[in-house]
């Protein structure tokens, strides 16, 4: 297992493996820890070589090409700030990015630079569509705490905002991560999620700090996934509860299926019926059920080996952070009663980029209570602790939906939704109603001949107050750019 270390470095001094052991898989070819670094090396001596000053900002608008996997590292070797781009994001969105992040550098493709107007970057900006290589610098000896990235949330519920991330944020946190997940080097970890996502960027660096390889992958299908696996020898794959539905849904020869030994989760809660699926088809993989906010990169996770008994939970607070349940009123909320959930310690990042507005409404004093003090972040999520202290999460403040003066949570009406197998996905949303206050819609991805037997059920499991006034069938739910379920367009959709 990877030692704890709550002493900081910069965050290219993450490559822990032995030199001549397998780091990175891309495209058919491996690079050694030791070809790694050299990549690095050379292209944060590409970079340099451009004259940017320290603290500038670079940006890169790429798939999971090499250059992807490498900027993380490069460009806080030479004193910049890296600032990923989902390359699935268009023009508009990669030009607020641009702007907003004032970034020097854009590294892309010539394909995606020529979908951009002349307007979309500011003057100025230098516009790469190829890394290069330059002379190979040294490892970095940068303060822990300056600005290593900015990683921008997608913007599903307004302009994405950049969240700063010090070197000591990202390498505690793969510490964290690479310590309990107990990736060992033998491991293979199939990168599957966004590197400009806070969980898939753990994918590269958590790997690397445990001195495993990871094998980048951009999928079209679930079958692209099943491949890979097979391909890579995978033994470890992180996923958001929309990609475990899609999976569960392919034919996964059992040997295949056999290779996964460690399944990680978090984007959402897992439901008790996805559970059921992974332990059917994955039989030999430990499942990692957690929660984290790009904020604080990963706030909790629960033993695999609690899993069976207690699906619903979240777990309990990673390595290096402190979690905390708190009443309105800044008390700790007591075992059993829902409060807000706050992440204090040294992985709560540094802010919102350039937006102190919004920075003092998210990060504020910790609790009194807490061990850690100084900033915590104060998720606006609810979650209550048991008497063991397992945490459940219950949804976003302004997310539960109050009707007839209750307060409901939207996850449990979708667990409660896809339990019985009508619908593989939901989504519940509140509307206004005169008389109840709010109503409930539930938005599912099924066939709506369905429905009879769901109400049915439904009426049975759930109480009045929780059934919903109405059902929308569909085909297929919208997703945001990091593969969740885009909330923020379903609740427009039915509000409309």
């Amino acid at each position: 297992m990877v030692p704890l270390d709550p002493v900081p470095q910069p965050i290219d001094h993450v490559l822990a493996g032995a030199p001549d052991a397998p780091a990175l898989i891309e495209r058919g070819e491996t690079l050694s820890y030791r070809d790694l670094e050299q990549a690095v090396a050379r292209l944060a001596g590409w970079l340099a070589g451009f004259g940017f000053a320290p603290g500038d900002r670079v940006a890169s608008w790429l798939p999971k090409t090499r250059a992807a996997c490498l900027m993380p590292l490069a460009a806080p070797r030479v004193g910049l700030v890296h600032v990923p781009i989902n390359p699935l994001l268009k023009r508009a969105q990669v030009a607020h990015i641009m702007s907003d992040s004032g970034a020097r550098l854009l590294l892309t493709q010539p394909a995606r630079a020529a979908t951009l107007a002349s307007e979309d970057l500011p003057a100025g900006v230098v516009l790469a569509e190829a890394a290069g290589e330059g002379d190979a610098l040294p490892r970095s000896t940068a303060d822990p705490q300056a600005l290593a990235a900015i990683l921008y949330t997608s913007g599903s519920t307004g302009r994405p905002k950049g969240v700063m991330l010090s070197h000591a944020n990202l390498w505690l946190g793969a510490n964290s991560v690479a310590h309990y997940l107990e990736i060992a080097p033998e491991d293979r970890v199939l990168g599957v999620l966004p590197l400009s996502f806070d969980y898939g960027q753990s994918q590269l660096l958590s790997t690397w700090a445990a001195g495993a390889a990871v094998a980048p992958l951009d999928y079209l299908t679930a079958r692209d996934v099943v491949k890979a696996v097979e391909r890579v020898d995978a033994t470890t794959l992180a996923g958001v509860p929309p990609l475990w539905v899609q999976l569960l849904e392919a034919d996964w020869p059992a040997e295949t299926a056999a290779r996964l030994r460690r399944l990680t989760n978090s984007g959402g809660a897992l439901t008790m019926r996805l559970v059921a699926g992974l332990r059917a088809i994955f039989p030999n993989a430990r499942l990692y059920p957690m929660y984290g906010l790009t904020e604080a990169f990963r706030s909790t996770f629960l033993d695999p080996a609690l899993v069976d008994r207690h699906p619903e939970s979240i777990g309990r607070a990673i390595p290096h952070a402190e979690v905390l349940v708190v009443r309105p009123d800044g008390t700790r909320a007591a075992p059993g009663e829902p409060g807000e959930l706050v992440h204090a310690g040294p992985l709560v990042a540094q802010g919102y980029w350039r937006d102190a507005e919004r920075t003092a409404q998210r990060f504020r004093p910790a609790p009194v209570f807490s061990r850690y003090g100084g900033t915590a972040v104060w998720s606006g999520d609810n979650a209550v602790a048991d008497a063991e202290g397992l945490l459940r999460f219950v949804g976003r403040d302004d997310e539960m939906i109050k009707s007839a003066g209750n307060r409901i949570s939207p996850a449990e009406l979708e667990e409660a939704a896809v339990a019985g197998g009508e619908a593989a996905e939901a989504v519940a949303v509140g509307i206004p109603d005169a008389r109840l206050g709010q109503a409930i819609v539930l938005v599912l991805r099924g066939d709506a001949t369905a429905e009879p037997a769901l109400r049915d059920r439904l009426k049975r499991d759930l109480p009045n107050f929780m059934q919903p006034a109405r059902i929308e069938w569909r085909d297929d739910l919208p997703r945001n750019p990091n593969g969740k379920l885009d909330r923020a367009r379903i609740r427009a959709e039915v509000t409309s």
